[in-house]
Parts: structure tokens; sequence; C-alpha cells
């Protein structure tokens, strides 16, 4: 099962009725479990060795990585103008602004971006994940600290489109 396919399932089950569901493949367990907030919690790990962490997971697991509850979760900026795009995380983890320490950010905020272009990159359970940007437009603030740890949906750029 892929990130996508996980995805995807965690949006029907928030439009759903449904309370938890569980699915075994291959020596690999997922379970998503609904709460009464809009928030999903998933257990991923080999059927021998059970890890329990919030929001998504990726289809291969390794280590856990430290995730902030939701409580904790600093209050993103909303946007100023009705016309501003926001740029979400499609997934939990750490958030990085360049490729690897040193090296320069992806973008700065006044840069320009078209659909396709990294943004950023996410760790998620040791894998590095490139963010792309879905609108063509310019950055117009970055929402993250860099090195920060990110929740699913959490606003990360804001983009006013061209």
């Amino acid at each position: 099962m892929d990130f996508k396919q996980i995805q995807e399932l965690i949006k029907m089950i928030n439009k759903s009725n449904i309370g938890e569901v569980t699915i075994e493949e291959k020596g690999f367990k997922l379970t998503i479990k609904q709460k009464e907030e809009p928030a999903q919690h998933v257990i991923a790990a080999p059927v021998h060795a059970p890890i329990s962490m919030p929001a998504v997971a990726q289809s291969q697991v390794a280590s856990s990585p430290a995730v902030q509850s939701a409580a904790d979760k600093p209050k993103a900026a909303e946007p100023a103008a009705d016309n501003l795009v926001t740029i979400k995380s499609p997934m939990i983890g750490t958030f990085y602004r360049s490729p690897s320490p040193g090296k320069p950010v992806f973008v700065e905020p006044g840069d320009e971006v078209l659909p396709g272009k990294v943004v950023c990159i996410i760790e998620a359970m040791k894998l590095f994940n490139e963010i792309e940007s879905e609108v063509k437009g310019r950055i117009v603030k970055v929402l993250v600290e860099d090195a920060s740890p990110v929740e699913y949906d959490q606003p990360l750029f804001l983009v006013e489109p061209n």
C-alpha cells in the first residue's frame, strides 16, 4: 500500500461513519481510528512489533519520529488576503527548507513557484518526501521554522497565485 492510497483511505474514513479500519498485508498492519474530533490515528508496524503514532504513516515502517500532539500544535497564521493559497503538509514529520544542511533553501518569500516545483522536504519515518507546489504564484510567507515537526494538513506556505 503506497502513501497516496493511505491518504485517500483516511479521507474516505473521515467523510464516513466508520469508527475503525484495519488492513494487513505482507507483514504490514495499518489501523485507522476516528475520534470525535476531525483528527485521525494510524498505527503502522510490522505485524510482530506494533508502534502507535498519530495521523498519516508511510508504508515502510522504521522508527517512530517525535510528533507533537494536536493540542501542542502552533496556530498557523490565517491568510491576510482572500486571494492567497495555502500549501499544506500532506503528512506528519519534520519540515526542512533545504535538501541538506548547508545547502540553499528551496524557496524564499518573494520567489516564484510553478506547479511541480519542490518547496520543502518532510522527513517521515526516515523517508525524505519532496513537497511540490500545486499552484503558480509567488511565495508570500513561510509559516514553519526549519527542522520543526509538522502535522497532517498544517499550513506551510502562503502563495499569491499568478
